[in-house]
């Protein structure tokens, strides 16, 4: 899962399509090699939330990101920088080990 910043008035552009936005993205990301498929987009207070069968790499994360910023009807100027969350929970879902530190 991952999380792109991209203003309100993107949001709701944005999902109209999301069904499309999943496929096309799939299909830039295949043409990568990449084993990241997306599941299903929906939309937070934040942005939007893209729910990703696996961690996403760096790599991941740019063409999500430039396709985003592609989008018509999106203004590119207010898409950020997409993020994976980090929380503890998250980790537990996803099962990645987490060790706080000695002074936590």
């Amino acid at each position: 899962m991952l999380v792109i910043p991209i203003g309100n008035d993107n949001i709701s552009n944005f999902m109209r399509n999301s069904l499309v936005h999943v496929s096309n993205i799939n299909r830039s990301l295949r043409n990568t090699k990449s084993e990241v498929l997306v599941d299903f987009i929906c939309s937070n207070p934040l942005g939007i939330m893209i729910v990703t069968n696996k961690v996403s790499l760096q790599l991941d994360l740019l063409i999500i990101k430039n396709y985003v910023k592609s989008t018509n009807n999106i203004d590119a100027l207010q898409v950020k920088v997409p993020w994976l969350p980090q929380s503890k929970f998250y980790l537990k879902i996803i099962d990645i080990p987490f060790f706080p530190h000695d002074n936590a």
